[in-house]
């Protein structure tokens, strides 16, 4: 899009993350949808809205197109959580007697949870299996290009569950999906049949929304976990990956634990904020494993 298409660039308020920081939140496996510019300029979106986001002076702006800013800046006020108190979230934590909690918290301190729309959560973390973040962010990408509507001059919406049911499994592979193609088309024939479910599920507890999830084609343990955390806001969610298993065993001596029993740990250990303190450990790990 040109810049006349684009509202002018207007504060972040609330947020000033380093770079590493807006780069983990953004592209370090919560969300799919951003991509970075040679500026250094973040774009990305979710249902409708598009948004622009970068770091100038040390303060984070953003920018949409002109003819939807006023209710962009809104959702993206909820996507972003400014309305939590993330450094009460991070002072929560057990940092004062865990050395390594401590020290992931200090690198990336201002590290945030994006609160996306459970469906497209879902949609994103089916894609994920045994897959990196670039391959997901490309069939997600290839999604929204062929079965989603044009929100924008060069960005696509992701497809509804109601749109994918209409879509041939055939049709899905064509994104790259492979074996994934079964799970999403068989996750939106079942989704179409339950007018309201994703709905009710996210109104849930977190334990009866997990269990729910775990009912879809594709969802287990750790995609359930991601979608509650990055999707409905459940911070007491903790995702079991591999780097959480690494991280878990080389940090916390619980190198043999099956990914239940991390879990478990991880809940009772880190609290009612475990899957924050999750995304640290994960962010940590991926970045500064070998130290």
């Amino acid at each position: 899009m040109s810049d006349a298409r684009w509202s002018g660039w207007q504060p972040c308020d609330g947020w000033s993350p380093s770079p590493a920081v807006l780069a983990e939140t953004l592209d370090g496996g919560q969300a799919f949808r951003w991509r970075r510019d040679e500026q250094d300029v973040w774009t990305g979106g979710w249902a409708q809205h598009v948004v622009q986001l970068r770091l100038a002076r040390g303060r984070l702006e953003w920018r949409a197109p002109a003819d939807a800013a006023n209710a962009t800046g809104t959702a993206l006020s909820l996507y972003l959580g400014t309305a939590q108190d993330w450094t009460a979230h991070e002072d929560t934590l057990p940092w004062r007697s865990d050395a390594h909690l401590a020290r992931c918290l200090s690198v990336y301190r201002g590290l945030r949870i994006l609160r996306q729309p459970l469906g497209e959560t879902l949609l994103g973390f089916l894609c994920s299996a045994t897959k990196q973040i670039v391959q997901i962010k490309q069939m997600v990408a290839l999604l929204a290009e062929r079965h989603g509507e044009p929100v924008a001059p060069g960005w696509h919406r992701l497809p509804t569950w109601s749109e994918l049911a209409a879509v041939p499994e055939s049709e899905l592979r064509r994104c790259l999906l492979g074996f994934r193609a079964r799970y999403i088309r068989e996750t939106a024939l079942h989704l179409a049949a339950r007018p309201g479910w994703l709905e009710e599920t996210e109104a849930l507890p977190y334990p009866e929304a997990k269990a729910r999830l775990l009912e879809l084609p594709g969802v287990g343990e750790k995609v359930a976990d991601c979608v509650l955390l990055f999707g409905a806001g459940r911070l007491e969610a903790f995702p079991v990956d591999t780097w959480i298993l690494k991280a878990l065993a080389r940090r916390y001596g619980l190198a043999g634990w099956s990914p239940a029993q991390v879990a478990q740990f991880g809940r009772a250990h880190f609290g009612a904020l475990a899957g924050f303190a999750q995304q640290f450990l994960f962010a940590w790990e991926r970045r500064h494993g070998g130290d």
